[in-house]
């Protein structure tokens, strides 16, 4: 086998993928290191894609070219946008996916693809020259290659499995972990850290009385996350219920055996996704929590109990289950377990994904210390396209976090690092009323096409898109409505009537009108107008644009402000600690993180405004 590559990724979870996927496509001679080919892309806790702001994530690497949504769409078993009574910002697509089929997909995806070589192998040591990389050895002592290595080993770096008392060695259940990697990593002087994470057990479908639960089903008209597929379907439907505080008072009884509470753990866990015995310690005064049913695939008797990750000893976990309405005769398939395991400090890396201190070396998934399959895929596609892009001695490719949720998440990293598991929110994007997921394409596709990642004919679409949008708010500014019609649409949705004529731009940013509706009211209908007719979704950019234009008028100049300091560039040879009017805080976080801008600088914790005065002031 030929030993020399332009790129090898270690490990093929989410980034992996993405990685590899991306790199091959660039031109890239692309070695994908795994165990186990069959386990590409396997869903090691929930099998589903999208979520709250994650959603947003999948859409934006579907508009710059990645595969995740694609994937998502083929695998989907059922699809829901989330929050969609409340605001558009924080609107989020979901899907349910069957577990046996994504690998499949994924593994047949990237065996299809040019310049990608799948190596069943691992990684033992990455070789490293001068501080750059040259390669890594195998465990069969085999030396490969490569200028440019990405690892994204998941929870595999040292990882062990909890349940109760027990403890066992791995990557996830049935795997082996990856022993020495990080601790050569660490010798280098990168610093690591350990955290944890877990999964609820799984049980058979068959032993749930759905009669006691309530049916959360999809929806009746779901939208795809990627560009490249027609039409989904709802194949299932997930089921509800919860727990109550006998259940509590059962999962209490383990307590003693927790590796969570006996100090087994040392690793923080995920602080948006407590495990069940965490929210019942944490959250004491709640009678009750949420379980969602959801099944795991068309084809296997496993279902997924949503709210109830634990690490808690087998025999309270099935005490627990039992506890909860319509799981009294349950039968567990597979207890849950927790798993610690080592990251990397993410201050150490550059925007493009790629450590400071060795170069050619790029982190991507939870190895940052990321939660997620989604913000390990957007890490993933970033580190391998800079990986190329580096490779080709071309110009890095770096969003800014005005730009996209994938910039938002890098920035946070970068800036903020970590000391629990990151997870993307919608709440952490300061302009998220732009960055919302029904207009990635609008914002990102550019991208991907710059790339060689998108067909002309997709982005020629796009373009085509946004000149229907822009010449559909001047439509609605120039229109107008007879008062008669106005007055009893306005009625049926409880809006006080008009005395004169008016335009359907000022109408449409009542609260309770829907642009579709009122232009439906007009007498006639020229070509423009019959194209808005025949697509609710560019109507309803349109209405979203006009609603909140004075919000998107005010986060645009915020952006003009924010990109003002994010071109104001530190130099790269500056002495912080011989700058004495900082704060000693400060001093030591700069000199740490190395900010390449004055609007970086500014986003790091422990960096006060007027710390950043002075170090204008300095650099001028």
């Amino acid at each position: 086998m030929d030993n020399k590559f332009d790129v090898i990724v270690i490990g093929a979870g989410h980034a992996g993928i993405e990685a590899s996927a991306v790199s091959a496509k660039k031109g890239m001679k692309t070695a994908l290191l795994t165990m186990n080919k069959h386990t590409i892309g396997k869903p090691s806790c929930n099998p589903s894609i999208g979520g709250t702001a994650k959603g947003h994530l999948v859409k934006e690497l579907d508009a710059l070219g990645g595969v995740m949504g694609l994937f998502a769409d083929k695998a989907g078993l059922h699809f829901k946008l989330l929050n969609r009574s409340k605001g558009p910002a924080i609107r989020s697509p979901r899907a349910q996916i069957d577990k046996d089929t994504y690998p499949i997909i994924a593994l047949d995806y990237l065996s299809n693809l040019t310049n990608l070589h799948i190596i069943e192998s691992t990684a033992i040591e990455i070789l490293i020259k001068n501080d750059k990389v040259i390669g890594l050895k195998t465990n069969e002592n085999e030396i490969l290659y490569s200028n440019a290595i990405i690892l994204s080993a998941g929870t595999f770096l040292n990882g062990m499995l909890y349940t109760g008392l027990s403890c066992t060695k791995g990557g996830r259940v049935g795997e082996p972990p990856s022993e020495k990697i990080s601790d050569l990593l660490n010798s280098y002087g990168l610093e690591k850290g350990r955290l944890k994470t877990g999964t609820p057990p799984r049980i058979h479908k068959d032993s749930i009385d759905y009669s006691k639960t309530r049916i959360e089903a999809g929806d009746e008209y779901p939208e795809p996350f990627s560009h490249l597929t027609n039409t989904v379907e709802n194949k299932i439907v997930c089921y509800g219920t919860e727990t109550h505080l006998q259940t509590h008072d059962i999962l209490r009884e383990g307590f003693d055996r927790s590796p969570l509470f006996t100090g087994a753990i040392f690793g923080t866990g995920p602080r948006y996704c407590p495990s069940i015995e965490d929210k019942i310690n944490r959250f004491s005064e709640r009678n009750s929590h949420k379980i969602l049913l959801e099944p795991e695939g068309l084809n296997t008797n496993s279902v997924y109990v949503n709210g109830y990750s634990t690490s808690l000893p087998e025999d309270i976990q099935i005490k627990g289950l039992k506890s909860i309405s319509g799981l009294e005769n349950c039968e567990l398939l597979r207890p849950g377990y927790a798993i610690e395991y080592d990251f990397f400090f993410p201050y150490q890396l550059n925007f493009t994904m790629e450590t400071k201190a060795v170069e050619g070396l790029y982190f991507a998934g939870q190895i940052n210390g990321t939660s997620g399959y989604e913000e390990a895929a957007v890490q993933g596609f970033v580190a391998g396209l800079n990986a190329a892009l580096k490779l080709k001695g071309e110009d890095p490719f770096i969003l800014s976090r005005s730009e996209a949720y994938i910039g938002v998440l890098i920035d946070d990293l970068v800036n903020k690092s970590t000391e629990e598991p990151y997870r993307i929110f919608t709440s952490l994007a300061e302009y998220r009323l732009l960055l919302r997921h029904d207009n990635a394409d609008l914002r990102l596709a550019k991208y991907g096409y710059k790339y060689g990642l998108l067909s002309k004919e997709y982005y020629d679409y796009v373009q085509n898109k946004q000149n229907i949008i822009t010449t559909g708010i001047l439509f609605t500014k120039n229109n107008k409505i007879k008062i008669d019609k106005i007055n009893k649409y306005l009625e049926t949705v409880n809006e006080s009537p008009v005395l004169n004529s008016t335009d359907i731009n000022t109408l449409t940013k009542r609260s309770e009108a829907k642009l579709y509706d009122l232009l439906c009211l007009l007498d006639s209908v020229d070509d423009f107008l019959e194209i808005l007719l025949n697509d609710k979704n560019i109507v309803q950019l349109i209405q979203t644009e006009i609603k909140y234009e004075g919000y998107i008028a005010r986060q645009n100049k915020e952006i003009e402000q924010f990109l003002n300091n994010e071109h104001k560039f530190i130099p790269k040879n500056i002495d912080y600690h011989s700058i004495t009017s900082l704060s000693k805080e400060a001093r030591e976080k700069l000199s740490k993180i190395k900010p390449i801008s004055l609007g970086q600088a500014s986003r790091i914790s422990g960096v006060s405004a007027s710390d950043i005065s002075i170090l204008s002031l300095y650099i001028k």
